[in-house]
């Protein structure tokens, strides 16, 4: 047996498991954000795959991650391995039952939380996930008050209390023809609701010495992502959030910048 399929048989199950998720996110910055890991971390796991099958398994884009004819090779093999590792687990676990209140974020529901959720699930068919899904301003309560069990909410990076899972930067967006610089004042879309976002987008502008006027008060992201669109308003966003349709106003538009935005999760006692 020759060194290569020495190190093929001693394949660590980690290095797969972080394979599938960059495969699945096309990106090295989303994966770690799903993983709870810096990009150095998984770009070293998946370097540590490569070497191990000597082989390249993703094609390097400037904007993400492909898998190449190898990769794509692998990827149905290595789900399936994952998956009987799995399984294999759950042989030994005592089975979950019961109910689990969960509070997430209307801005990152549809994305990254209903996937992990969506696993969570298939894997423990008897417990009963009840979810809350709105504007996360209100979940720090609903935990200490009872009426959650789980909360993932947005935070100032500073101090947050809980479990960080990722922190992200956030940006001005406004739409994609936006001429600028920003007029005097500085119509903004809010959420209609304290919180940190509302909060951060005015600080950030009385900060600078910058005027601003409520154009338009929503209780959704999508509201305040609909203003943009339309053109009535810019609004403080995660980068992570803007579309095609909009663009990231920066210093030479008129605006400062703003603080990172953390993603935290809270459990009850």
């Amino acid at each position: 047996m020759n060194e290569n399929e020495c190190s093929i048989r001693r394949l660590d199950s980690d290095l797969l498991r972080t394979f599938v998720v960059v495969a699945e996110q096309a990106s090295i910055t989303d994966a770690g954000r799903r993983l709870g890991r810096t990009q150095s971390a998984i770009s070293v796991q998946i370097r540590k795959l490569e070497q191990a099958l000597s082989v390249d398994l993703f094609e390097r884009k400037a904007r993400g991650m492909a898998l190449n004819d190898a990769g794509r090779l692998l990827l149905p093999r290595a789900a399936k391995v994952l998956g009987e590792l799995d399984r294999i687990g759950d042989l030994f676990t005592t089975p979950l039952a019961g109910r689990v209140r969960v509070g997430i974020p209307d801005d990152y529901g549809s994305t990254v939380l209903e996937r992990i959720l969506a696993g969570f699930g298939a894997r423990h068919a008897d417990v009963e996930i009840s979810m809350r899904y709105g504007i996360s301003a209100q979940y720090p309560d609903a935990i200490d008050n009872g009426e959650l069990d789980l909360a993932v909410y947005a935070a100032d990076a500073t101090g947050p209390a809980g479990t960080v899972l990722f922190t992200e930067e956030t940006v001005w967006a406004a739409r994609e023809d936006w001429i600028s610089p920003v007029p005097d004042p500085v119509p903004l879309a809010l959420f209609d609701r304290t919180c940190w976002w509302r909060d951060a987008a005015i600080a950030a502008l009385s900060n600078a010495g910058l005027r601003h006027r409520i154009a338009v008060s929503s209780e959704s992201v999508s509201g305040v992502k609909a203003a943009v669109r339309t053109g009535l308003a810019v609004a403080m966003l995660a980068r992570t959030a803007l579309e095609p349709s909009m663009r990231e106003l920066g210093a030479r538009d008129g605006v400062p910048p703003l603080p990172a935005s953390t993603l935290v999760l809270a459990q009850a006692p």
